[in-house]
Order: structure tokens, then sequence, then C-alpha cells
């Protein structure tokens, strides 16, 4: 029996639609050949969850929304149906939240209680809440940045002023002077530091040098006999007294050239007398010499 062409298209169009409804279902989370356990929850507020969102716990995927139904009389909770692996137990005391992030996505993330003895029932009913999660946080925060807006402003008028002050760019002026002048002190102290540090090893020698030098004059010192030298002062200082005792005295010889007057006077006599006969030499020669070529003599 042969098969028509309209057939043939008729099975591969309706093979595709199938494989599409499959494929669209499993990019969805949904896996249409497993018994999943279905558990509903109560929200307030669903913050934009929608059919096959996710379901996680602990991190880990482990179902999808199936259903969501809501109350437009506004009498109940939203209530939402989810299909989760039935190998999950979910103890008893266990709540649900709604997350999204900043780029939208929303998802329930099943909070585990610690009650490994009691757990839910398929089909039981799970409280839930929202958790706004960064974009909650970013909310918080608005009131806050609300009441501080106008003192921003007020901040920057203030700036603006200051700025606007033809003081602040001669500041600025004198801020740059100051800068190259410090530059340049730095850099001659750099010079200054670096000749130092040319001459320190120099320094360094003559200060060994000088205090080799000390060294060696106190090991001089301490070598001489400072006993003996004492003894030596003192005996010259006995014989200075001696002397002095001696030409003190008018017994000796010394003592009485100082201290009798006689001799000075005999001797300034005596200095005259000579004194008077030296002028008459001079003046009167032929009195004195005895000698003529004639042989008479003057008087």
């Amino acid at each position: 029996m042969k098969i028509s062409k309209e057939i043939k298209i008729a099975l591969v169009a309706i093979l595709g639609l199938v494989l599409l409804f499959f494929g669209m279902n499993y990019l969805k989370g949904l896996n249409l050949f497993s018994s999943d356990t279905s558990y509903f929850m109560s929200f307030k507020n669903i913050n934009g969850l929608s059919n096959n969102s996710p379901v996680y716990a602990d991190g880990y995927k482990v179902g999808v929304v199936k259903a969501i139904n809501y109350d437009y009389n506004h009498q109940d909770d939203i209530l939402i149906e989810v299909g989760v692996e039935p190998s999950l137990r979910i103890p008893k005391g266990s709540t649900a939240e709604v997350v999204s992030d900043l780029l939208g996505n929303v998802q329930v993330n099943l909070l585990l209680a610690n009650n490994p003895r009691e757990r839910l029932n398929p089909g039981e009913c799970i409280e839930g809440l929202v958790n706004d999660g960064a974009m909650g946080k970013l909310k918080d925060m608005i009131p806050a940045v609300e009441r501080i807006l106008p003192k921003l402003d007020s901040i920057m008028s203030s700036l603006n002023t200051i700025l606007a002050n033809p003081a602040i760019n001669q500041s600025i002026g004198h801020i740059e002077q100051v800068t190259g002048s410090l530059t340049t002190t730095t850099a001659q102290l750099n010079a200054l530091i670096a000749g130092l540090n040319k001459e320190v090893p120099g320094m360094m020698s003559r200060a060994n040098s000088i205090l080799d030098n000390t060294t060696q004059l106190t090991n001089n010192l301490a070598q001489v006999n400072v006993d003996e030298t004492i003894q030596k002062v003192n005996a010259t200082l006995d014989n200075v007294q001696k002397l002095t005792s001696q030409l003190n005295n008018t017994e000796g010889t010394v003592g009485l050239l100082m201290k009798d007057p006689t001799l000075y006077n005999n001797m300034n006599s005596t200095m005259r007398s000579a004194d008077s006969l030296l002028i008459d030499l001079r003046n009167h020669p032929k009195r004195y010499v005895n000698f003529s070529v004639f042989g008479k003599k003057d008087k």
C-alpha cells in the first residue's frame, strides 16, 4: 500500500509540532515524562512571578511553577501550584519566598526547616513571602537618598561659590610656586647630601687619625713618672728659694752689691772721672803724648 505524498507531509507536520511542544516545555523546565509532586504556596504579592518560573532549594533547581490562582475579590492570598521532584522531602515548618534580581528574573526559593521527623504531604500549602533582594535594598535606600539630595544641592552651591572666588586661582598659583621651590630645595638638599657622603670618609679618616694621636699622647702621658717630675720641680724651687735668700742677705758678695749704695756711688764717680779724662784726651791729645820732631814739648 502506497502512502500518498499528502499523508507524508501531514505526518511530518504533526511530528514537528510534537517535537516543538516537548522542546518548548523542556526549555521552560517542564518534564512531561516525569511524575512530579505538587504543593501549594500562598503569597500576598508574587512580585511578577509567572508560570514555569523555577523553584530552588538550597540553590538547586527542584521544580517549576505550574499554575497561579489569583483571587480577584482580594479575599484570600494568591495561591500558586508548584511541581517538585518526588524524591524531595519538605519538612514541616518550611517556608517559601519570591526573589527577583536586577535583571528582572523571578524565582521561588524553598526555605527548608530543620525538622527531619515531620514532612509536608503532597498538596499541602506552604506559607510564602516576598524577598525583594537587591531591588528591595535599593527601595529602602530611596528615602535616605531623598533626604540627602537637598543637602548635596546646598553643598554643590557652596562649592561653586568657593570655586568662583578669584583667590582660589591665586592660591593655586602660589601652590605651584611653592611646589617649584620645594622641588629646587629638594634638589639642593640631594646635592648637599651627596657632597657630604663624599666628604664623610675623609672626615672619618681624619677623625680616626686625631683619635690615634690623642691615644698616643695619652699613652705617653701615662708613661711619664709624675712623682719624679714633681720631685725635680720641688728641688728647682728650693734652689730658687736659696738663691733668693742669698740675694736678700747682706753678708754675701752679691747681697752687698745689691744692698750697699757706696759701691754704686763709687762706680758713678769712677765713670764720671773716666768720662772727663776721655773728653780732655780728645780735646788736648798733645798733653798726653810726649813726642816731637824738633824736641819741643807743647804745654
